[in-house]
């Protein structure tokens, strides 16, 4: 496998890319060209606010193809037209083999909830320490235990056990929550997600874990739970309030999370009318918000 490397002004990126797609490329990748130099400057910003910049003034265009002469005359091609103008061929070299399961695998270790709970990738052994442990491996569907908010939900279920309760797991992505909920005793667990990819990813985390749960789509929630989880992002749990408000039972917890620092005071407005938010837990610049029901 051979690298074709480019470095492209911001403008020259799009159709430069579009045409290393059409000279079949077996992928094509953009970076900073300016990265871990004074001029880096950063493309993503925070969720819920729109990108500070479109993209990079000088981009590194990577370009994967199978041989050696076919990314010679993805080169040769792309010289002539207008739209490379400005634009140069850094290199065309070899790309080392290397084992990418491995390498991959080799991102994700053991995550600690706690020194008794664990999520473990299935190539990994489960830490002696561990009472409790969710075997699970990074998918299509969010959450694998290494973002923040993951983390403080499950924490959150491992210092309050919802042993007995209906569980209700709004939003949930790979199932991590509502397998963690089973783990700690729920007599029932109700997921439910939009997506129907992280309906069957849930369903079978689930049965990798030898825990019984109900997916589903968002019609599948009904009635009171003793425990209502909810991570998603900001805009989406304002819109469902009165819904996931409805859904938790008397004496039962509300536990929402995707919420940063800074819209901490808008969430809890917004749940006013139905639950008292308190800040439970924070890391991050992320925040875990939750309420009881009287």
């Amino acid at each position: 496998m051979f690298e074709l490397r480019l470095l492209c002004p911001e403008d020259r990126v799009e159709p430069v890319s579009d045409a290393l797609e059409a000279l079949e490329a077996l992928s094509v990748s953009v970076e900073d060209a300016d990265e871990g130099t004074g001029a880096e400057r950063a493309l993503f910003g925070e969720p819920g606010l729109p990108p500070p910049a479109s993209g990079w003034s000088r981009s590194r265009v990577v370009a994967l193809f199978a041989h050696e002469a076919a990314a010679r005359e993805a080169a040769a091609l792309l010289a002539p037209q207008d739209f490379f103008a400005g634009c140069a061929v850094r290199a065309i070299a070899p790309v080392a083999e290397q084992d990418w399961v491995r390498l991959t695998q080799s991102q994700f270790e053991p995550v600690p909830i706690t020194p008794a709970f664990w999520i473990v990738p299935t190539w990994h052994d489960v830490p002696a320490e561990a009472t409790h442990a969710i075997r699970l491996d990074p998918g299509l569907a969010f959450g694998t235990g290494t973002h923040p908010t993951t983390r403080m939900c499950l924490r959150w279920i491992a210092a309050h056990p919802p042993a007995g309760q209906r569980v209700l797991d709004y939003g949930c992505g790979s199932g991590i929550l509502a397998i963690g909920a089973a783990l700690h005793g729920a007599a029932g667990v109700d997921a439910v997600d939009i997506d129907g990819a992280a309906v069957q990813s849930t369903r079978d985390n689930a049965a990798a874990n030898g825990v019984q749960l109900m997916a589903g789509l968002p019609d599948r929630a009904q009635g009171l739970y003793g425990t209502v989880l909810a991570n998603i992002l900001a805009t989406p749990l304002k819109v469902l309030a009165p819904l996931l408000c409805g859904h938790v039972a008397p004496g039962g917890a509300l536990v929402l999370a995707g919420v940063l620092e800074r819209q901490t005071e808008e969430l809890q407005a917004v749940y006013a009318p139905w639950l008292a938010l308190e800040v439970a837990d924070a890391e991050d610049g992320w925040v875990l918000l939750t309420a009881r029901r009287d």
